[in-house]
């Protein structure tokens, strides 16, 4: 035991164990790259998604009319007109006649919402603005894949895999009690292959922290109950007790720790000021997961793709 712990600390790659989880490490990083890429991207932009939906929040649409606008019935007709085979659930007058008349659609289960010219029944469009749509979308795309719940499960199951990365990620990137320091740094006068490591394991080492959080935060946000189960079973709920539990507090700070937005939760000094602070930051760390995905493909393509286009299958 003495003699494997001294080879970690010295040469950590002669150890076995490092060499099985490097393996982990790449092909979870491989078959998880795209997934963390659109993942990442997605949520540094929604940390400011309150902000964005402020930003392209509807505003009434105002037309050029004269004269009396349509009746509701004229409305609806001009609506089924519009998009046949739909039924009309709800019109909506503007506050102003010359405001456009937001009109409901059902069809089969799904609704449709529309602005309607209330003096000539023409569709107008979408009531919602482009940017305010695309952050919806953008949000649907990093809580549920497009997939509603099955997509909500399978990002839990993808934040495990994440958990997996993070972690085999801290083993295998110790290099030696001789050589940490280096790796916490990147050599700009190493050549592209040595700055492409340096890069990755800097990068890792220092994001490292924000990998884990939102891979626990992620699997939490996909599966609460599993993580209620866990509080349950270690802190079992008390109803004669008005205490709130630690495993209840802890649950309450996931949500809030996923996206990076602690201001105004009971933490001194974290006022308006931190809290954009702590967005800014979790916005740019959100970053660092694709690029540690782009570095270290680069480096699988070099170890594994290239040797092996080179060589050919029987020598690989």
């Amino acid at each position: 035991m003495g003699n494997a712990w001294s080879r970690w600390v010295q040469a950590p790659q002669s150890v076995r164990l490092r060499k099985v989880l490097f393996q982990v490490h790449l092909w979870t990083g491989i078959g998880l790259g795209a997934y963390v890429f659109v993942i990442c991207l997605t949520g540094s932009v929604l940390v400011y998604r309150n902000e964005l939906y402020i930003a392209f929040s509807p505003q009434p649409v105002i037309v050029d009319g004269a004269g009396a606008s349509l009746a509701e019935d004229a409305l609806e007709r001009a609506a089924r007109q519009a998009y046949p085979g739909h039924e009309v659930q709800e019109v909506r007058p503007g506050e102003t006649p010359n405001h456009a008349v937001r009109i409901t659609l059902t069809r089969d289960g799904d609704r449709i919402r529309r602005l309607f010219d209330p003096f000539t029944g023409e569709d107008l469009g979408d009531p919602l603005p482009l940017g305010y749509r695309i952050t919806a979308w953008t949000l649907d795309l990093h809580d549920n894949l497009l997939a509603g719940q099955t997509g909500r499960r399978v990002n839990g199951v993808g934040a495990v895999f994440l958990l997996v990365l993070s972690l085999t990620g801290a083993v295998i990137w110790w290099p030696g009690i001789l050589r940490w320091r280096r790796s916490l740094t990147i050599d700009r006068r190493a050549d592209w292959n040595r700055f492409n490591w340096h890069v990755h394991s800097a990068f890792g080492f220092w994001c490292w922290p924000f990998l884990f959080v939102w891979a626990v935060t992620g699997a939490y946000l996909s599966y609460p109950a599993a993580f209620m189960a866990v509080v349950d079973y270690l802190e079992p709920f008390d109803p004669t007790s008005f205490e709130e539990r630690v495993g209840d507090r802890v649950m309450y700070w996931l949500a809030y720790l996923h996206f990076g937005r602690l201001g105004n939760r009971g933490i001194p000094g974290c006022g308006s000021l931190c809290n954009d602070t702590t967005k800014a930051i979790w916005a740019l760390a959100g970053l660092v997961p694709p690029a540690l995905f782009v570095t270290g493909a680069y480096m699988w393509w070099n170890r594994v793709v290239r040797r092996w286009l080179k060589t050919g299958p029987a020598a690989s």
